[in-house]
């Protein structure tokens, strides 16, 4: 009984020191998985296992520059680039005002769509978005981000354990043959969601800055020396998000490909097919239980990017001027409110529309922030022990290389079949 108890202690301790890591991964596991993923397995089967990997793979050393940043100089990645230049942090200010309204309505009419189904279209989802933007900018306004810490950790276990079990079940009830054979799609409506799935998996580039202030606030708040951990805290966040990520495509291929039904663009009828991918394997008395598992995943990304976007703005303006701005990070996330909600009633209503769009841009700003984080890791703001590897400096490289050809190749593509 000591010897559980004392293990149940440092196990406690542990996941304290965690936050970070865990905090990515409720920001990245959103729309790239319950969205992307299980669509991707949905029409492609397990073809596209391929793409997934080879993301994450390629996008892994410039997150992890985010927090490693932190670590060996206690700095964020913003105030890094104000020391490389403040035309850096000009262009990450500009390429978050083009991205940061869309993103935030993509994965806020997604956990719309969800909450709508939970409660059998009470509600319409105008409604339920901007009850659900509401709630969140109490929460960061009263709670910050002691309880967006704490929550996240609760909401990832959660969805990971009950998204497992789902994919087992799967598993032990497919009678077909499994099709490992990978595939690259050819026709331009296939190419553009390679894309768009490419470019959240497993979540757009820019979220290495929301880490590395997540860190930084960690520091300030714990008075941990967060050196010991960052690296373990990072990889614990980053490769659950890529398990995460197999499990869903793994899930879209078992339950639906092959089967002649699609996913709908519309977000609450999406959101009822995604809740059946469980239900069908974990049986019906599971419903309520992975509804809400499903529900307090998209509600973490919802949160956390709803913080991270005016937490990431408001000081970059403050290194631009060089001054404190009182309420600049409230004056921010009412900006983002408002923006979001302007841009659901008066654009565009439909979720697929709003997730391609906010992913092709995605992917199509990843080059810049690979180049500007590879950048300030390697300069001589960054202590020489905490520099890359040998290895991390060829996957950087060879990275790099493929992110601008990739989307060189996406923009020849792009104008060859609209001409």
């Amino acid at each position: 009984m000591t010897i559980t108890l004392i293990l149940f202690k440092k196990v406690i301790k542990f996941l304290n020191k965690l936050g970070p890591g865990l905090l990515f991964a409720g920001g990245a596991i959103g729309v790239s998985h319950l969205v992307q993923s299980t669509r991707a397995g949905a029409d492609f089967g397990f073809g596209l296992l391929w793409a997934l990997l080879l993301i994450n793979l390629i996008k892994y050393p410039f997150f992890q520059y985010g927090p490693r940043y932190v670590a060996a100089t206690g700095e964020n990645l913003l105030e890094g680039y104000e020391r490389l230049g403040k035309i850096f942090l000009k262009i990450y200010g500009l390429l978050t005002l083009a991205t940061m309204f869309t993103i935030q309505t993509a994965v806020t009419i997604v956990t719309a769509g969800i909450v709508s189904s939970l409660f059998d279209g009470s509600l319409s989802l105008k409604s339920w978005t901007v009850i659900i933007l509401i709630i969140c900018f109490i929460i960061l306004i009263f709670g910050k981000y002691w309880l967006l810490d704490k929550m996240i950790k609760l909401i990832v276990l959660a969805l990971s354990i009950s998204t497992i079990f789902a994919v087992i079940a799967s598993f032990s009830n497919f009678e077909n043959t499994i099709s490992w054979i990978q595939v690259f799609p050819d026709s331009y409506e296939n190419i553009v969601f390679l894309i768009a799935f490419m470019g959240w998996m497993p979540a757009p580039l820019d979220v290495s800055i929301w880490h590395s202030l997540w860190a930084q606030e960690k520091n300030n708040i714990t008075n941990l020396n967060y050196k010991k951990s960052t690296i373990l805290d990072f990889n614990i966040g980053y490769f659950g998000t890529v398990v995460l990520g197999v499990a869903f495509l793994f899930l879209g291929s078992l339950v639906m490909f092959g089967s002649g039904e699609q996913f709908s663009n519309s977000g609450d009828i999406f959101s009822l097919q995604l809740i059946k991918l469980y239900t069908k394997n974990l049986g019906e008395s599971s419903n309520l239980i992975i509804t809400i598992a499903v529900l307090t995943t998209m509600f973490s990304t919802t949160l956390t990017t709803l913080d991270a976007s005016p937490r990431a703005m408001n000081k970059t303006f403050e290194l631009l001027i060089n001054k404190r701005i009182k309420f600049g990070y409230i004056a921010w996330l009412v900006t983002l409110v408002i923006g979001t909600i302007a841009i659901f009633y008066c654009f565009l209503s439909e979720m697929g529309s709003l997730v391609k769009i906010a992913t092709i841009l995605s992917f199509l700003t990843t080059p810049i922030y690979a180049i500007m984080n590879y950048s300030l890791i390697c300069s001589k703001h960054t202590p020489k022990k905490w520099q890359p590897s040998k290895l991390m400096h060829f996957l950087s490289i060879l990275g790099i290389i493929f992110l601008i050809g990739f989307n060189i190749w996406y923009l020849i593509i792009n104008k060859f079949f609209i001409y």
